[in-house]
């Protein structure tokens, strides 16, 4: 468990406990997804791949995990060489590389996204809806926060307005995939 420490500035409480609590949970999901032979690196990779609409870039991988493209290609370099994916020139532009998960890779994805959706359960298990919905309203607002101070000038009014389109996307795709029960709330083992 981490050091407790009391303090008297808020401030300084919530942000140590943000840490803490994004180290812990990353331990957590290194934990489920190691079980697999998965980083929670190349977990996020697969899904990113499996969720985007075809042709599949590095570039854009990066883009939906919120990452640099450098650091994407190492991790991607890694999956090639374990044979969970595979790169593919682009036919029109030569220069371009598509990302296409192996059917190995594809059999991983499936069984470490259960663990990891039966993780997300069992650490949330304690929160009631209203809370994790009191969760969900407050990291939205510091996230937004640290868009703002990385993108100055950007217009968080169009961001804001897309940001329901593109998650009520998101939603419908992992609906479809096999354990996309867990993104409404029902076990697998409970549906008939």
């Amino acid at each position: 468990m981490p050091v407790k420490f009391g303090f008297e500035n808020p401030l300084m409480g919530v942000w140590l406990l943000l840490h803490q609590t994004y180290n812990m949970v990353l331990k957590c999901e290194d934990q489920v997804f190691g079980k697999h032979g998965l980083t929670t690196e190349q977990h996020a990779v697969l899904l990113a791949i499996k969720y985007i609409d075809d042709p599949v870039t590095p570039t854009e991988v990066a883009q939906w995990l919120d990452r640099n493209t450098n650091s994407i290609s190492l991790i991607v370099e890694r999956m090639v060489k374990a044979g969970l994916l595979r790169r593919i020139r682009d036919l029109r532009d030569r220069r371009s590389v598509r990302l296409v998960i192996t059917s190995n890779g594809k059999d991983i994805l499936d069984r470490a996204t259960v663990a990891g959706w039966e993780l997300v359960q069992e650490l949330l298990s304690r929160l009631s809806e209203e809370d994790m919905r009191t969760l969900i309203r407050l990291f939205e607002t510091v996230r937004e926060e640290a868009f703002e101070h990385l993108n100055p000038g950007e217009d968080m009014e169009e961001i804001r307005r897309n940001e329901p389109k593109n998650m009520a996307r998101f939603m419908k795709r992992m609906a479809r995939y096999g354990s996309g029960s867990a993104f409404t709330g029902n076990h697998p083992a409970q549906e008939g």
